[in-house]
């Protein structure tokens, strides 16, 4: 049901109107359309300044590719624009020509249209579902075929029937699979497993997300506490020292990674809409609760990023994916509960992303501050970002209100 009750500011927008979200969507849009559509290369630029302007034409991460996709079809149907159906489609003819391999794969990084790095990452692969599920949500009829076939390789490449999870990265010629197990690829799966549900109705991906979303928030969290940690052996044993020394690694930092108990909230509340079972409230309840209690900075507003196994705040910097992430898990959770308390953060967390985070000026959202709520650069979309977050965060809040 719509909810029009408005914050308790009566300065602030109503974060809970579909005009706001629909107006935060076009922002990020606008920013980065029509420069980042490639027309000499195919696919997109991903690599802008905080003004606007073009720090790299070259580089075309898979990640990236994938996320513009998603953001294009998610705007098409958000704001019926058919131009930005046209978009989706443009970047859907680079991945399938240009990051899909010979071998079946998708190359992780292009230069130009020269492969720069082939590894098979299976979080990548996870982004080429969810790409070809929402452009086929978004009325995209070539994108069900691919769709299909790339389910089928993560089930012959990187699915692990006995584990019931997926391996994380595999050689280009899918010779040598590297030892570690991570649940960020599994998450990243679990939500491209739900798209490709709510784009086909077949129930294999929804099972599948379910199938995943219980390993990781139910299974693999009696190790940690009940709550999620990130990096694993071969044996789904936890790897309690995996990057020690690389606290502020990007894809792989060490500790627990705040944010992602956010996002697995707001994961398992939409797999609950499509698939209920009667753990997922409450673990989406305790990771959410978790979230806030331990990575919200009351001195300076914003969370922090992640923390040691003892407690204490390891990287105090603030991801915008982390308030995008935090901002959707609190709407759905208030709309699903009707708890005033998740209102309150949902408002809180609004509040300080559009004083902080988001570019009033130019648009999009700043990738990271310091713990002062300060920029480190004039980089807004390093390769891969694209504001899939927070687009992503309006676009399950404007369903749902």
């Amino acid at each position: 049901m719509p909810n029009t009750e408005q914050p308790s500011h009566t300065n602030q927008p109503n974060y809970r109107s579909l005009s706001f979200l629909t107006s935060q969507v076009e922002a990020i849009v606008d920013f980065y359309y029509p420069a980042c559509i490639d027309n000499d290369l195919g696919g997109y630029i991903n690599q802008f300044r905080d003004d606007g302007s073009i720090y790299d034409d070259q580089t075309k991460h898979l990640v990236g590719t994938c996320r513009f996709v998603y953001v294009f079809a998610t705007a098409a149907m958000m704001l019926n624009k058919p131009e930005y159906l046209d978009a989706a489609r443009h970047g859907i003819r680079f991945l399938q020509k240009h990051h899909r391999q010979s071998t079946g794969g998708y190359a992780w990084v292009l230069n130009g249209l020269e492969i720069e790095d082939a590894t098979n990452h299976c979080y990548g692969h996870a982004f080429v579902l969810l790409a070809y599920a929402t452009a086929q949500k978004a009325g995209i009829e070539e994108a069900a075929q691919p769709l299909a076939e790339t389910f089928d390789l993560m089930e012959q490449r990187f699915w692990r029937f006995n584990d019931e999870l997926y391996v994380d990265e595999i050689s280009p010629g899918w010779s040598v699979i590297d030892p570690y197990r991570g649940q960020n690829a599994n998450m990243h799966t679990c939500e491209a497993m739900i798209a490709a549900y709510e784009a086909t109705g077949e129930r294999r991906y929804i099972e599948r997300a379910t199938t995943l979303a219980k390993r990781v928030c139910i299974d693999l969290t009696s190790q940690s506490d009940g709550m999620i940690w990130e990096h694993y052996g071969e044996d789904w044993s936890i790897d309690w020292q995996y990057n020690l020394d690389d606290p502020k690694n990007l894809f792989r930092p060490y500790g627990y990674n705040l944010g992602h108990w956010s996002e697995w909230a707001k994961l398992l509340l939409i797999l609950e809409e499509h698939n209920p079972q009667d753990w997922m409230l409450p673990q989406a309840q305790k990771l959410f609760g978790g979230a806030v209690e331990k990575g919200w900075d009351h001195a300076n507003g914003g969370f922090n990023y992640s923390m040691h196994p003892g407690g204490t705040i390891i990287d105090t910097d603030r991801y915008y994916w982390v308030l995008s992430e935090t901002i959707a898990a609190a709407g759905i959770l208030a709309n699903r509960t009707g708890n005033q308390t998740y209102w309150d953060w949902y408002d809180r967390t609004w509040k300080w992303s559009l004083e902080n985070l988001v570019d009033q000026q130019h648009g999009g959202w700043y990738r990271i501050l310091d713990s002062n709520n300060q920029r480190y650069d004039n980089l807004k979309s390093p390769p891969s970002k694209t504001d899939y977050h927070p687009l992503a965060a309006c676009w399950e809040l404007f369903k749902r209100f």
